[in-house]
């Protein structure tokens, strides 16, 4: 969302089981739900207004940005593990070279992303890329079926059938395909499914201090042939004033402070919670792209984006019956068990 929206960057329901979790309606609020709510939103309300930030390292190039905001995410994330002590910690996934092997797999998806989305930002294609993240949720439950085997509902088919119907409207509207939204979605998609092999053993900084630590030596081969043969404008960091150069090094703190909000918000909410307020962010990209850029929204790609939020209430609707369904027998039996002889 980008740090990507963990939704979601980290964020992502990696599996349709997760996206059923995620929409769990929540039960009674537990202490600090408010500090929670408040982080929820902080983190998916910075991925949402991301494109503002990129478009304020102009003029760099999408692909100096990328390379540096990796650079700047790992000095970044060092200083926070120096900070927390949370090097020992780090050592030991440094000890796995198959959870390694995972996360440079999961770093090289965020870097598809995050590239895609600079991209489209810098080339004025915003509203594009929050449809791609309107879509995330529902192209993870078709991952979910093309390679975790599970199988869906009738609603969920339709949710998945109506994003189908979706792309078709944009791409007869247009006169093409919309491949910065399905870059995106699937991009990220996968990037949850791979985040999901390491669970719960790989916590948010450590994440992301071990893929920027695996992408920062392309990322420092990049800088350094932009910067030899001018490839993509060449460097323009360090040469146009000071506030550019803050701008382009605060990417790690932009980076990395919102999945830490993402993090606190997961201990303090319940998971209907974090899945309801995922949608602020490609909410805010759409502003931001409607509103500020002023990016042309034509009748069919309204139409187009009309037909992903109906999918994307019948998927929120098929997952909060089913889930009530499935506690109710619980419950029942729970109270059968507590009933005294």
């Amino acid at each position: 969302m980008t740090a990507s929206p963990p939704r979601a960057s980290s964020a992502s329901i990696p599996s349709a089981g997760a996206v059923e979790a995620a929409a769990t309606p929540p039960g009674a609020p537990g202490p600090g739900a408010g500090a929670g709510l408040g982080f929820a939103l902080g983190a998916y309300g910075l991925w949402g207004v991301l494109p503002v930030f990129f478009l304020l390292m102009s003029p760099s190039g999408p692909f100096e940005i990328v390379a540096w905001r990796i650079v700047f995410s790992l000095v970044f994330c060092v200083v926070l593990l120096a900070v927390t002590r949370g090097f020992p910690s780090f050592v030991a996934l440094l000890r796995q070279p198959r959870l390694v092997a995972t996360m440079g797999l999961a770093g090289a998806l965020i870097v598809v992303n995050w590239t895609t989305f600079i991209v489209a930002t810098l080339a004025g294609h915003v509203v594009e890329a929050a449809l791609g993240y309107f879509m995330n949720p529902i192209v993870t439950i078709l991952l979910a079926v093309v390679v975790l085997r599970e199988r869906l509902r009738p609603a969920q088919w339709v949710a998945v059938g109506l994003s189908v119907v979706a792309v078709a409207v944009i791409v007869v509207g247009t006169g093409r395909v919309p491949w910065v939204s399905l870059v995106l979605a699937f991009s990220f998609g996968l990037y949850g499914l791979v985040k999901k092999q390491v669970g719960g053993r790989v916590d948010a900084i450590g994440g992301l201090t071990l893929e920027t630590m695996l992408l920062t030596p392309v990322a420092a081969a990049a800088l350094v042939v932009m910067g030899v043969t001018g490839i993509g404008g060449g460097l323009v960091f360090g040469t146009v004033g000071v506030l550019h150069t803050l701008t382009v090094i605060s990417s790690g703190i932009v980076t990395a402070v919102p999945l830490l909000f993402f993090a606190a918000a997961t201990r303090r909410l319940p998971l209907a919670t974090i899945g309801l307020t995922q949608y602020l962010a490609p909410v805010l990209q759409l502003i931001v792209g409607v509103v500020l850029l002023h990016e042309e929204m034509p009748v069919t790609r309204w139409i187009g984006f009309a037909i992903v939020w109906l999918a994307l209430i019948v998927l929120t609707v098929d997952v909060i019956v089913n889930s009530r369904r499935q506690r109710n027998p619980e419950s029942m039996s729970r109270i059968a068990n507590e009933t005294p002889e």
